[in-house]
């Protein structure tokens, strides 16, 4: 553990980079060779705009890092937060324990927030209206919503205490887990069943995909399962009923063009529909 811990504390920022794109390569050729539906559609031309909001993800992410940085040293520094609170612990549980709390501060708790406060659902909106949901679709973030995912971040950096080397973790972990549960990849239901009892599996994020309401604001956690299982968000669905986009945006040609997609932010609210029945 201490190995690893020591490896990302220092991390190149090349390793990160190849972290982003060896794990968007794999799951592409992963999800091509296993589909779990065979979507017809020219499978770059639909990556163009989602490799773009990866871009903007990135680069905003790369411009505020001295701000994760700072806080981080900071919190140590000080030896303040929630981990540097507890009793002396061994290394691993240590690790495990920053890495849950920050996925719960810069996941789960950005993600039901962004649900529940209408401008920020129309800025997250970008996200949920892709109407093929694959691998490419983990980092399509309006510009805004980096913005925001970033400060959920930065807030758990220092409330839970955590040193950049368990920032760094946690965001390598993070960017993996979304490619992996939003991939068009089809695995076996009981084994999926059994990964979502710990961590966010790809039929759990996929219901959170569905069109319609309740499906929609359930399942937020990107990691870890504890947190949606918890706190009583967490919803299952066939697989085979799933429709994926935001049943009141329905204009698949809008929402596959940059520069709409761009402006989708400051469209009129409107609240997807509830469905007439749902499956707990």
């Amino acid at each position: 553990m201490e190995t690893i811990i020591n490896y990302f504390e220092t991390i190149p920022s090349s390793h990160r980079s190849l972290i982003l794109v060896g794990g968007l390569t794999f799951f592409w050729l992963l999800e091509s060779g296993l589909p779990l539906f065979r979507f017809k559609y020219k499978k770059w031309q639909h990556a163009i705009p989602n490799l773009f909001f990866t871009l903007t993800t990135v680069i905003i992410n790369f411009g505020l890092a001295w701000m994760l940085l700072g806080t981080a040293d900071w919190v140590k520094a000080n030896d303040f937060g929630i981990i540097n609170w507890l009793p002396e612990m061994p290394l691993w549980l240590y690790a495990l324990l920053g890495v849950l709390l920050l996925d719960f501060f810069g996941a789960y708790l950005a993600h039901f927030v962004e649900h529940k406060v209408k401008p920020l659902w129309m800025v997250h909106l970008v996200h949920h209206t892709d109407h093929k949901v694959d691998t490419t679709t983990a980092n399509r973030h309006h510009p805004i919503e980096s913005v925001i995912r970033f400060a959920f971040t930065l807030f758990g950096v220092f409330i839970v205490g955590t040193p950049i080397a368990l920032v760094f973790l946690y965001q390598s972990l993070s960017l993996i887990f979304s490619q992996f549960t939003h991939a068009n990849l089809k695995i076996s239901k009981k084994l999926d069943k059994a990964l979502s009892y710990v961590i966010v599996s790809p039929d759990m994020h996929k219901t959170h995909h569905h069109y319609r309401l309740p499906y929609t604001d359930s399942n937020y956690g990107n990691i870890f399962s504890i947190w949606d299982r918890l706190l009583g968000t967490y919803m299952y669905m066939d697989r085979e009923k799933l429709v994926y986009g935001v049943d009141v945006f329905p204009d698949e040609k809008k929402n596959s063009h940059i520069g709409e997609l761009l402006k989708q932010p400051f469209q009129k609210y409107e609240k997807p529909t509830l469905s007439a029945e749902s499956e707990i």
